[in-house]
């Protein structure tokens, strides 16, 4: 894999999937771009992935790991796409040899959308009522704090999720706060669940770019777009996952926020305004049906340069993750990864 100097680079190609959330952010980075390299000419390599071929079937049946980033990431290996724009919750813990994760963006709304058109929030849903998530996290979550609510598996992009709600199939659905908020479908947020009632997925409401490591030209054009806070607290989610050796399709939760004085449990809204030294992460492992629901975290105070919070950041997320281990979360998530066992 060859670097192009930066004064010869005159096209870039993004790879991206077809849907239009994930066009949505690849032109958004497209747009960014532009605005700091008017001269460069940029295309979109709209790539089909496996997860968007497989929509009968939940995610985690099918591995979860990589199943929307392999393709695009094919096409960095194969010279085709010179960076692959993904929401960070969908990138796997351990990327493949050679690529990297150029870029953390500032990270946009974390939660998780409560979408219905009866009802204005999860406590008003009636007992037995049907809520659509493909997200064993999410459905953990819900399970323990509404047991007698039913999840039913929704797979697809958002405009068909949103469409199986219109059909009555569901009495509400949950989606990513963000996605929505992008593609400015806005109105169809009923409220936002409560951090302390679901915690967000690793990385979620984050953008990521990833290239070719040794692409150091390319690394350097992407480096205005990074944001050093936002790549704390997503270093940190994603140590934790990474130790778990989780995917983005596990009841896994994680969600750090920098703050200026110590974290306590009594904290329940969330700060994304990225304040303050202390970093302090929370995280959740969950049998599916909601009955056990592991939770650990941790606050650290930031010292040192960039690259040493990062350090640090990253030893935050090992450590709740050990907690977590330490109070059974090794047998939760291996009969998930090994239901015949």
């Amino acid at each position: 894999m060859s670097t192009t100097p930066l004064s010869d680079l005159l096209t870039l190609n993004i790879a991206t999937r077809q849907s239009p959330l994930a066009l949505w952010q690849a032109e958004h980075i497209r747009d960014r771009l532009l605005k700091l390299y008017p001269e460069l000419t940029i295309n979109l390599l709209k790539i089909v992935t496996k997860g968007d071929k497989i929509l009968d079937t939940p995610l985690a049946k099918i591995g979860g790991k990589g199943l929307f980033v392999k393709e695009l990431e094919q096409a960095l290996y194969d010279g085709q796409a010179d960076i692959a724009v993904h929401s960070l919750k969908d990138v796997p813990m351990q990327l493949p040899e050679g690529l990297t994760l150029g870029v953390y963006c500032k990270r946009e709304a974390p939660t998780d959308a409560f979408v219905s058109n009866t009802y204005d929030s999860i406590d008003e849903l009636p007992e037995g009522a049907i809520v659509g998530t493909a997200s064993l996290r999410r459905q953990c979550q819900i399970k323990a704090y509404r047991p007698d609510l039913q999840i039913k598996t929704l797979r697809g992009n958002v405009g068909t999720r949103l469409g199986k709600l219109d059909a009555g199939d569901y009495d509400a659905i949950i989606l990513a706060t963000s996605g929505l908020q992008r593609i400015e479908l806005d109105e169809r947020i009923r409220g936002e669940l409560a951090i302390d009632t679901c915690l967000p997925a690793v990385g979620q409401g984050a953008l990521a770019i990833e290239c070719r490591q040794d692409d150091t030209n390319v690394l350097e054009l992407l480096a205005p777009l990074n944001d050093d806070k936002a790549r704390i607290r997503l270093i940190a989610e994603r140590a934790l996952n990474r130790h778990l050796e989780g995917g983005c399709q596990v009841p896994i939760a994680a969600y750090a926020v920098l703050q200026t004085d110590e974290a306590t449990e009594a904290t329940t809204v969330y700060d994304n305004n990225d304040n303050g030294s202390h970093l302090w992460l929370r995280g959740r492992v969950g049998q599916a049906d909601g009955s056990k629901l592991l939770k650990a975290e941790k606050c650290i105070v930031l010292t040192g340069s960039q690259a040493e919070k990062e350090a640090q950041a990253n030893q935050l997320g090992i450590d709740v993750a050990k907690k977590l281990l330490a109070d059974g979360a090794g047998a939760i998530l291996s009969a998930i990864y090994h239901p015949e066992s």
